[in-house]
């Protein structure tokens, strides 16, 4: 060997060397930023917001997996701004954990297993920080998706056209003859070489366009089965259970992933001479074709092995999660479910609470209820009644999804969620709000037919016709709901329902103050109809004319004391 070509080696090694360290070096302040955002964001809210779309694709998740459970619609879900809770609680750090931890929320449990072994795990994770945080450097390698669900890449794979691999076969087995040729036959095999090559890259042109789009696809199973590799190193009897459906799902998956670099690279980029060599040995030997649909292949018939991955990794993020919410709140407890056997036949459902507040207002007024018929509350706009009537239905959710209430106490049946609150016109259908509000109503009316659990909530009965009809409707579609198996909750300025409703209702309201000109609300929760009324009075206050004031108030003595309208 020569002193030049000895030196050659010598610079390629040391090249590679600093290569190598460079990389590690930033592999590790990777690791270090990693840790510390976990440290940072551990009892806090989580930084990022979604877009209305990638709500959308991570609910699709929730969606394909309901399994004919009941899940939260779509207008009990808005009504409840459950996407803002959501995020405030999303401080997953991958994909399929807050896909997972969405699926939670939007789908209620009704078994106290699952929900005990929930909280199992996340009093674990709340309390034991090593562990915690060894879990989350583990699925943080299964990362998230800037545009779409990991789930939605997943099942994309479902649409891809299942080809044999024949074709890419015989055409690399053409271009190792043409340069077979070149070695025998120098001039001939030259041009033959330079046709073959002119096809293959015609060919692979317009061949790949067809795998592309599912290339992402791959990616994504690969990073599930990466961060697989990492689990199949712990040894935690705490998580024991977890660790052994990964590891029989990870070995399933063994033939899916060798060579899988040919077509996808886990973090889905390749840079560099490697990335040069390798993008002309897949136009002349079309191996990523190969690769393609022979990963495709294996993937068939193991798909609920990849499904299984997801969740169980998702699952152990999402509590993770869910710890954090815990540690982040004020206050929170542990909900006390009554079992269904434990209800006598007949018997009312109930649920009695003390303490509570919503979770995303800012020093919230705690207020404590025993709901044990219907429940009718009143008072003025901004006075706290819809909020109530929010926070006791999302309270509801919380308990039986992630186990946690926001209240000092809770003791409550499993119940089906449902409102009608924030309505509105809908332009597309052409609905009236009326008829919009009567079509909300009704969803409710069909699903306590089925004589199972429902807390319904329902903000300003009718309130999109006259008066007279108002009252005659939604007093008698109040009185249908109360029923044995039902709780229903209405918020209304009808003081009419009270005394129609008496028997059937429990009756609170709040109150404000009016003075020096201003409004003030106490949010409190107060028991009994209402005794004042400051609508006119809020007229004034904001400056309206003095003669409209007058007239109105002298209209409202006049038919308290007829009942007529002048």
């Amino acid at each position: 060997m020569t002193r030049e070509s000895l030196t050659v080696i010598i610079v390629i090694v040391l090249m590679a060397a600093g290569a190598g360290l460079l990389m590690l070096r930033d592999k590790r302040q990777h690791s270090r930023w990693f840790l510390g955002k976990l440290h940072r964001l551990w009892g806090s809210v989580a930084e990022r917001e979604y877009t209305s779309e990638e709500l959308n694709s991570i609910s699709r998740y929730a969606r394909k997996n309901q399994n004919g459970r009941f899940m939260i619609d779509d207008i009990t879900w808005n009504d409840l701004n459950m996407d803002q809770i959501f995020m405030v609680m999303n401080t997953t750090v991958s994909s399929c954990g807050e896909d997972v931890l969405y699926k939670m929320l939007r789908i209620p449990e009704f078994d106290k297993n699952v929900l005990g072994e929930r909280n199992r795990l996340i009093e674990y994770f709340r309390t034991h920080e090593t562990e915690r945080i060894q879990i989350q450097m583990l699925v943080k390698e299964v990362r998230k998706m800037s545009d779409m669900s990991m789930a939605d890449y997943i099942y994309a794979l479902k649409d891809v056209e299942r080809k044999g691999r024949f074709k890419y076969v015989l055409l690399a087995c053409l271009t190792v003859a043409a340069l077979a040729a070149v070695v025998i036959k120098p001039i001939p095999g030259v041009f033959i070489l330079m046709g073959m090559m002119g096809y293959d890259t015609y060919i692979h042109m317009k061949e790949s366009k067809k795998i592309e789009p599912y290339l992402n696809c791959f990616v994504c199973i690969l990073r599930l089965l990466k961060a697989a590799d990492g689990f199949a190193k712990v040894k935690n009897p705490e998580i024991s259970d977890y660790l052994e459906r990964i590891e029989k799902n990870r070995k399933q998956m063994g033939s899916f992933r060798r060579g899988a670099f040919l077509v996808a690279s886990v973090n889905s980029i390749q840079d560099g001479l490697e990335a040069f060599v390798l993008s002309y040995l897949k136009i002349l030997f079309h191996v990523d074709m190969i690769k393609f649909y022979s990963m495709l292949k294996n993937v068939d018939g193991h798909e609920d092995g990849i499904n299984e991955l997801f969740a169980v990794m998702g699952e152990l993020d999402a509590l993770i999660a869910v710890a954090s919410f815990r540690e982040y709140l004020p206050y929170y407890c542990i909900p006390k479910l009554r079992e269904p056997e434990e209800r006598k036949a007949g018997e009312q459902i109930f649920s009695e609470v003390t303490d509570l507040y919503h979770p995303l207002i800012p020093n919230p007024v705690a207020n404590s209820v025993k709901i044990h018929s219907g429940l009718l509350v009143t008072g003025s706009n901004a006075s706290g009644k819809s909020t109530f009537l929010k926070t006791i239905a999302i309270n509801a959710v919380l308990s039986q999804t992630v186990f946690t209430c926001v209240c000092h106490s809770y003791y409550s049946d499993y119940v089906k969620v449902m409102t009608s609150m924030a309505l509105r016109d809908n332009l597309e259908s052409g609905d009236s709000y009326y008829i919009v509000e009567i079509k909300s109503l009704q969803r409710i009316i069909l699903e306590c037919k089925k004589q199972e659990p429902v807390l319904c909530i329902v903000d300003e009965v009718l309130r999109g016709t006259n008066t007279i009809e108002r009252i005659a409707a939604s007093s008698r579609i109040l009185r249908s709901l109360a029923l044995p198996h039902v709780m229903p909750l209405a918020a209304t300025h009808d003081i009419e329902l009270f005394y129609i409703l008496e028997k059937e209702y429990q009756n609170y309201h709040f109150e404000e103050e009016i003075k020096d000109h201003d409004v003030f609300f106490s949010y409190t929760l107060m028991n009994g109809r209402a005794t004042t009324r400051n609508a006119i009075r809020l007229l004034e206050i904001i400056g309206y004319d003095k003669e409209i004031i007058e007239d109105a108030q002298e209209a409202a003595r006049n038919f308290e004391e007829t009942g007529i309208w002048k």
